[in-house]
């Protein structure tokens, strides 16, 4: 469903120093299932879709430079979402957490940090992708992801934050990194084997 300005989605712009902001807030039904966010919007906004209980899918276009905190919380249906490599900023809290349909994520390397709880509670991750360019993971990043059993940390990654798998099922936990160059290993992945590879 694609959604416009005269549609179900309000679009505020700011234009400064002739770069135009797009704010996105959504005031649609949370029930629609399907989202399409038009070429153009630069930043979906904090909360913009949290507890949209019955969406499964969005697109998010090129033009979106930041997801606010919170954007996608709680939106329990949402199997799997692409994030553009047009995205530089994720919010600095939960901006998928409580997610507990998503299957696979794949985070590219413009973002440079995964956020404090961004993907937690998202019990049904089994895949994860960590593009080389990401350079922090945020505290609880990945707590409570019940279904996540292995992950790889690229050579870019500088700093973890606390009990960020905290509560995962990880069991194998492989950093391209040397041993120790990253302190509090595991991360509250208690069960896991860190695998430092460097």
């Amino acid at each position: 469903m694609l959604l416009g300005e005269q549609q179900m989605l309000q679009f505020n712009g700011l234009d400064k120093g002739g770069v135009r902001y797009m704010i996105l807030e959504s005031i649609i039904s949370r029930n629609v299932s399907s989202i399409t966010i038009p070429n153009g919007i630069t930043s979906i906004g904090e909360g913009a879709f949290s507890y949209y209980a019955s969406l499964t899918s969005i697109t998010i276009p090129d033009s979106v430079t930041s997801i606010g905190n919170g954007a996608f919380a709680n939106c329990t249906s949402l199997t799997s979402i692409t994030i553009p490599d047009s995205v530089t900023s994720i919010g600095s809290s939960g901006v998928f957490s409580g997610c507990s349909s998503l299957i696979s994520i794949t985070i590219p390397g413009s973002v440079t940090s995964i956020s404090d709880g961004a993907f937690a509670s998202c019990t049904s991750l089994t895949s994860i992708t960590i593009s080389d360019g990401v350079t922090s993971i945020g505290s609880s990043a990945f707590a409570g992801c019940t279904s996540l059993t292995s992950i790889t940390i690229p050579s870019s990654v500088t700093s973890i934050g606390y009990s960020a798998f905290g509560g995962a099922a990880l069991t194998s936990i492989t950093i391209n990194k040397p041993e120790g160059s990253i302190p509090g290993a595991p991360w509250g992945a208690t069960n896991a084997t860190v695998q430092w590879i460097g």
